[in-house]
Order: C-alpha cells, then sequence, then structure tokens
C-alpha cells in the first residue's frame, strides 16, 4: 500500500505539487491524469524519489520512504517510461536482467526470470534474448521495457505515459497486456497519463490533477457519473453514458434467447455490444462464453444502460 500525505514540490517561487494526499490500495492500478504541466509526472516521480518532496511523506507499507537510502528503494519498485529506455549496448536479455543483476541474483536465477518474463509477454526466449533493440519493433521494444521493469519482482510499478509513443492498435493490446499482468502478478501501479479514456480502461482509481492540486480521486465509476470539478467533466468529455459502458461486460447483461448474426464476447463491453448493435442495425446479438452460446444482449437493455448517468 502507497500511503501520500500531504506530498508538495517547490521549484523556486513555483509550486508543482500541491499538498497532494491519497492511498492506493496493494494491488490497485492507479491512473493519474491530466494536461501538461498539472503535476502528475512529478508527484509520481516522488514515490521513488527520484524527484525530492519539497514537504509531506509517502508510506509504503506504513514506512517512511526517507528511511531507505534511495537508491536501495528503486531497485524495490519498477518504472517504465514513454518510449521504454532500453540500453541500445546490450541485449534483450542483458536490459530485463539489469536491475536483478545489481540485486546480485545469481546468473541462473536471472536467466530463468529473463526467459518467464519475454514468454509472458509472448516474445519467444529463443528468438529474441539474444537480440539488440534495435532490432525489435516500437510495440516489442515497449513489451521488453515493461518487462524489465518487472524484472526484479517488485510490488511496485511506476509508469511515465509508457504507451503515449505507440499506434492506437498496439497501444491497445499494451493495455491490455499490461492489465492481464497486473492481475497475475498482483502488482500495485501508478501509471501517469494524459488521456483520460486510457485511466478509465486501465485504473481501479483515478486521481485527476491540474495546476498541481489533486481534483478529484475516486473510482472510474464514480468520475463519470459524478464529476468533482467543471474540469474533471472537461477531461471526461460530452460522451460520458458511453464511457460508463465501456465500464461493464457483456456478460452482466445477458439475458435468455437468440438471435441471428455474428455472436459477441461474454467478456466484450457493452460499449462494444452497442457500437455492434448501431452499426449493424441488429436488435439484438447471440453472446457466447468458452465458445458456447449463453444467451442474448439486446439493443433495447444497452440503450438503457447509456441513458442511465445523468
Amino acid at each position: 500500500m502507497i500511503e501520500i500525505q500531504e506530498l508538495t514540490k517547490v521549484y523556486g517561487e513555483t509550486t508543482v505539487v500541491d499538498r497532494v494526499s491519497l492511498t492506493i490500495g496493494a494491488g490497485e492500478l492507479c491512473a493519474i491524469v491530466g494536461t501538461s504541466g498539472s503535476g502528475k509526472t512529478t508527484l509520481m516521480r516522488m514515490v521513488n524519489r527520484l524527484v525530492e518532496p519539497t514537504s509531506g511523506t509517502v508510506l509504503i507499507d506504513g514506512q517512511d520512504t526517507r528511511e531507505v537510502p534511495a537508491y536501495e528503494l528503486r531497485r524495490r519498485i519498477g518504472y517504465a517510461i514513454q518510449g521504454h529506455g532500453l540500453f541500445p549496448h546490450r541485449t534483450v536479455g542483458q536490459n530485463i536482467g539489469t536491475v536483478p543483476h545489481l540485486l546480485g541474483w545469481d546468473k541462473s536465477r536471472i536467466a530463468n526470470r529473463v526467459d518467464e518474463l519475454l514468454s509472458l509477454f509472448q516474445l519467444d526466449p529463443g528468438q529474441f534474448r539474444d537480440r539488440m533493440p534495435n532490432e525489435l519493433s516500437g510495440g516489442q521494444q515497449q513489451r521488453v521495457g515493461v518487462a524489465r521493469a518487472l524484472a526484479a519482482e517488485p510490488n511496485i510499478l511506476l509508469m511515465d505515459e509508457p504507451f503515449g509513443a505507440l499506434d492506437p492498435v498496439i497501444r491497445s493490446k499494451a493495455q491490455d497486456d499490461l492489465l492481464a499482468i497486473q492481475k497475475r502478478f498482483k502488482t500495485t501501479v501508478v501509471l501517469v497519463t494524459h488521456d483520460m479514456e486510457e485511466a478509465i480502461h486501465l485504473g481501479s482509481r483515478i486521481a485527476v490533477m491540474d495546476g498541481g492540486k489533486l481534483l478529484q480521486y475516486a473510482a472510474p465509476e464514480e468520475i463519470i457519473a459524478n464529476p468533482a470539478t467543471d474540469f474533471v467533466a472537461e477531461l471526461i468529455g460530452g460522451d460520458r453514458p458511453f464511457r460508463m459502458l465501456s465500464l461493464a461486460k457483456v456478460l452482466s447483461l445477458v439475458e435468455p434467447g437468440e438471435a441471428a448474426g455474428d455472436p459477441i464476447s461474454a467478456g466484450a463491453s457493452l460499449r462494444e455490444a452497442y457500437a455492434e448493435c448501431l452499426w449493424t442495425g441488429r436488435e439484438a446479438l447471440p453472446v457466447i462464453e468458452d465458445g458456447k452460446l449463453i444467451g442474448r444482449i439486446s439493443r433495447n437493455e444497452l440503450a438503457k444502460c447509456a441513458a442511465r448517468p445523468s
């Protein structure tokens, strides 16, 4: 668990982060969202002391981070950045093994961890372990960057706009990979983004910042339904009902019966189902789970859900 208490950072006469307090539960993914200059990246970097706070406290599992040497703290916290930041003169395997090597892991343990992470990110170890970063695509480089951040089995992973440089298709896959990996390892993730769509998709809780201040900290459903300020509402945009649909799965609205046409997965979002109904003109879609038909979802019920937020 991460507890941020009255955290402040001042440069000269400019207050970049102004008395921010919030708690991130173990295993949660907190998305910090805001425009450029809002203080979101500075706030995140104070967690691992890449930026030293002017005042305030950060506690990790109850321990004040100032009680731990900064270099030791950073080795215990994974860190991934936009553009991956791989060492160009080191192989993929050497990049991933950087922190375990610094921690004194033996070679066989490092090798096993490298291969485990490459396999997890669907990069065949025999094919990718000895490649150089410039031999990889942008999406592959980003996967290796996240794998490196996870290599030493950290309980906390900090991510600074990690998918910002990726094209939309690769970015969507990378986001889904992160959710799957976070669920598997139960890692506490703090992710900085300027994209509210990404924050809603990834975050179990969202922190909205502007001008160095924390405007709202809540679950995505609460942010969408009850934005605390006009600025938060502006970040969400005018399609609040459809954003709400993106938070629930088709399985939650399945009803008995059949429908014609191509099926939709029970794990798809209600937003995807509604878009499919509108695009094809169908009144209902058959729903499948594990390859088996389990019912249908109707356009009428989807419309009711979309109309629910005020």
